[in-house]
């Protein structure tokens, strides 16, 4: 079952960020489907958080997408080469985000494997957000799609963790952010091989 358009339309997008652990992530992209489940989210708390492309009310043509209802994709270039692919929470004008950071693979891998040029399959292959996006085919060109397309999905396939497994940490790579850096606003499954930046 796809998640509903109200799951993502929600106010809290810590909350949602946590929730979204082990939901499953699907894109079908010239036929080919692949996916797997979320095991590493990152919150973007819109206008007042300082990591946040929108901090501020910064509206521009690439965060314009941020301000629309929640339930569509926001995928931006980083560092002019890694795809990152974010899902859009929250209502119309409050431009929360959360980045999709790692997922545990498990449908048409050999894909994944030749989306991402991997001769062997490690974890690697979608762990950090540039490599969830390659290797399910997520680029621009579907910048703003909506996940109750056929194209992008998430699925609740009844998998949960429960609060234990699940470590709230700091956010990666954010420290131009000051104390926003600090916000405990990444979730990951505890001892999971596919998160990108397990905390020792």
């Amino acid at each position: 079952m796809k998640l509903p358009q109200s799951f993502y339309q929600r106010d809290d997008v810590v909350a949602i960020s946590k929730e979204l652990i082990g939901k499953y992530l699907f894109t079908n992209i010239d036929g080919e489907i692949t996916g797997g489940y979320i095991v590493e989210t990152e919150a973007y708390n819109g206008v007042i958080d300082r990591a946040s492309h929108a901090y501020g009310n910064r509206n521009t043509p690439r965060t314009k997408v941020m301000y629309e209802a929640g339930g569509i994709a926001y995928v931006y270039l980083c560092y002019g080469i890694h795809e990152m692919f974010n899902v859009v929470v929250s209502a119309e004008g409050q431009p929360h985000a959360i980045l999709i950071r790692a997922i545990q693979p498990t449908d048409e891998l050999e894909i994944m494997q030749h989306r991402r040029k991997m001769a062997v399959i490690k974890p690697a292959i979608t762990s950090g957000p540039g490599s969830v996006a390659q290797a399910l085919g997520i680029s621009r060109n579907i910048n703003a799609i909506s996940l109750q397309s056929n194209t992008l999905w998430i699925e609740d396939r009844g998998l949960t963790f429960p609060d234990e497994a699940i470590a709230a940490v700091p956010r990666v790579g954010v420290a131009y952010a000051g104390q926003d850096a600090l916000l405990p606003y990444r979730f990951y499954v505890k001892g999971n091989v596919y998160v990108s930046k397990p905390n020792k």
